[in-house]
């Protein structure tokens, strides 16, 4: 590999790993968001319906304490998952060099397979297997990466996780929750809530759809129509329970 094709395979490589970095912050926030936005949304429009005008307090006082409960959880959550990849990933390659070890002729094999499905020549093949194999740690790493299907995850990823999810949570659930501090009657503080909360979910759902190649309108309606249907029905649970 000549020098000007050794900088673009760099170049292209670390390329790739911001691109991953950005689509895990992304994925984090969508997932701390969604639900920030939703569960409290329909947490306020339930007391709404059960509390009277006098005790508006106890809404965003238990708006507030569910977001906290919930950002936490959520960002616990994501720390657990990302904990879980590492470990994954670590049991996955102790197991890969013990193969090498015991049984390579047959990794070796692998290896062949994979350069014969790009459709190279035997005798490539043969050379490509033997270049690959000369090192254990690259060879190792490319059985992770086309054998296995796995990259491997930055060690720091858990804490990033649980920070993004934890505060796009806390962010997401104070979009419907603020309202209640500024009115003096519940209805009026739902119907404010309400208003402010579709509006975002409408443009959460439209980027959301973009980022997943979904069509971004019907995606948008359809995350609005579900947090709706959520306040809603939590909304007509506390008035039933009421009477």
């Amino acid at each position: 590999m000549n020098q000007e094709s050794s900088l673009q395979y760099h170049h292209d490589m670390k390329h790739t790993e911001e691109h991953m970095r950005s689509s895990d912050i992304l994925r984090d926030i969508v997932i701390g968001m969604s639900d920030g936005l939703t569960v409290p949304f329909a947490l306020a429009a339930g007391l709404s319906g059960a509390v009277g005008p006098a005790h508006i307090n106890l809404i965003w006082i238990a708006g507030l304490a569910e977001i906290a409960a919930g950002s936490i959880a959520m960002g616990l959550g994501g720390y657990l998952a990302g904990n879980t990849e590492v470990d994954h990933y670590n049991s996955e390659l102790k197991r890969e060099y013990d193969e090498v070890e015991r049984v390579p002729d047959m990794e070796k094999q692998e290896v062949k397979e994979f350069f014969s499905n790009l459709g190279l020549s035997q005798d490539v093949q043969e050379q490509a297997v033997e270049e690959m194999t000369k090192d254990k740690d690259r060879w190792v790493e490319f059985m992770m990466k086309y054998e296995l299907g796995l990259d491997k995850p930055d060690p720091r990823r858990a804490r990033k996780s649980a920070f993004n999810i934890g505060f796009s949570y806390i962010v997401g659930g104070m979009i419907p929750l603020s309202p209640y501090f500024f009115v003096t009657e519940s209805l009026t503080g739902l119907k404010i809530s309400a208003v402010i909360t579709l509006i975002c979910l409408f443009i959460f759902g439209y980027f959301k759809s973009k980022m997943t190649n979904v069509h971004p309108l019907g995606g948008a309606i359809r995350v609005m129509v579900i947090g709706a249907l959520a306040a809603g029905c939590a909304f007509g649970v506390a008035k039933l329970i009421q009477h």
